[in-house]
């Protein structure tokens, strides 16, 4: 007998349900994850940006929002506040008086490099747990939405 809690009910194929197992899926997953960060003494956007940086070190705080998918003031405001923890610095960017490199400090890539592990083991234990067959068709779905969703933006 299959698992009430695993198996797909009738109005599985309504895409309303579906949505909605989705969002709060996303809603549990950042729940907990804002959780784990915050014990590292960050929130989730300072995690993102200081995670961000370890990525592409040294660009510029636009190009930040940009990866970021938020606002340029927004970004502003985030980085202020993480200069002054000691977690990131803004270093002059030669030939440009108006735009700053974005550098992790030892203790920002210390603690972005905690936040990552974190998330890594949060992932094991979760979606690295479903058999790789359905990793494959999930990761399918998920990227086959992405692009419709992107069809809708350009559209």
């Amino acid at each position: 007998m299959p698992d009430s809690k695993t198996a797909p009910r009738a109005d599985a194929t309504e895409p309303d349900r579906v949505w909605f197992r989705f969002m709060r899926l996303h809603q549990r997953m950042l729940m907990k994850m804002t959780a784990r960060v915050r014990a590292l003494g960050l929130s989730i956007p300072q995690f993102d940006l200081l995670s961000t940086l370890t990525e592409r070190e040294g660009i510029s705080q636009n190009e930040l929002a940009e990866r970021l998918y938020v606002t340029k003031g927004n970004v502003s405001g985030l980085v202020d506040r993480l200069v002054q923890a000691g977690l990131v610095e803004r270093r002059a960017i030669a030939g440009d008086r108006r735009s700053y490199a974005m550098h992790l400090t030892p203790e920002g890539r210390r603690l972005a490099e905690e936040g990552i592990k974190t998330q890594r083991d949060f992932v094991a234990q979760t979606l690295g747990k479903l058999p790789e067959g359905d990793l494959a068709e999930l990761d399918r779905l998920v990227l086959n939405w992405r692009e419709r969703v992107r069809a809708i933006d350009e559209g």
